[in-house]
């Protein structure tokens, strides 16, 4: 667990922090699951045409299928995010621009 800060400034990091780590232990659980069912139907455990066999098959193929669907989308994901980020940069240099006009410090002609 993160430490309470007192600014408000830092504890962005707190929200950020827990999503991308939920996201990339899902991806990681994903994976393995895929390398274990591929694993256990190379092996040839199962009898060839039981019920089993067919479940392992349908299975591996339900992965493959999903994959793809997530890999095409991906790249609209992806374009989103940027834009997304893109905004909030904007938004924090326009604010900081306008924060920094207020100082002055220079002489005016």
């Amino acid at each position: 667990m993160l430490p309470k800060l007192k600014h408000k400034k830092g504890q962005v990091g707190g929200i950020i922090t827990p999503i991308v780590s939920g996201i990339i232990g899902l991806v990681i659980l994903v994976i393995i699951g895929f390398v274990i069912v591929s694993t256990l139907n190379n092996a040839s455990l199962l009898q060839s045409g039981s019920n089993e066999q067919n479940a392992t098959d349908e299975l591996i193929s339900n992965f493959t299928t999903g994959i793809s669907k997530v890999s095409n989308k991906l790249p609209t994901v992806l374009l989103i995010a940027a834009v997304v980020l893109i905004l909030g940069v904007l938004v924090f240099l326009w604010a900081n621009f306008k924060r920094m006009q207020g100082l002055g410090g220079g002489s005016e002609l």
